[in-house]
């Protein structure tokens, strides 16, 4: 099975953009921000052919987990999942989706995350 591109979103601008005018949706286990894109925010060089591609962003504090490389494997898990979920929906609009686990998350089992950023996704509108 082949993976569609990459939806990362990187830089501190469109972070800021996204506490700024971002939507929240909270969960027990984590928050969802999402706000419409700005693509002048990201420069010329790294802007998309797709400009309608729903970007996200996952953000795991310390709290979470002090081990870096459980941080980083659940950044990858997420950032894995939101790809196979969004790129299976048809385009909803242009948006930045911004997902920051709570403290304490990385306890949890897995499935139960995806399932509540399943619901907090569909929330949003951003899924079925």
């Amino acid at each position: 099975m082949v993976l569609p591109k990459p939806m990362r979103l990187k830089g501190h601008r469109c972070f800021d953009h996204l506490h700024r005018s971002g939507v929240r949706y909270q969960g027990p286990s984590m928050v969802l921000k999402v706000a419409k894109a700005n693509p002048k925010l990201i420069r010329s060089h790294k802007r998309d052919q797709n400009p309608t591609a729903c970007k996200c962003a996952v953000a795991i504090s310390n709290k979470v987990s002090k081990k870096a490389v459980v941080r980083n494997r659940l950044r990858r898990l997420f950032h894995q999942h939101l790809r196979l979920r969004l790129s299976s929906e048809p385009q909803r609009g242009n948006n930045w989706a911004l997902i920051s686990l709570k403290p304490n998350s990385s306890k949890k089992e897995l499935n139960p995350l995806l399932e509540e950023c399943d619901k907090l996704l569909r929330e949003a509108g951003l899924v079925k």
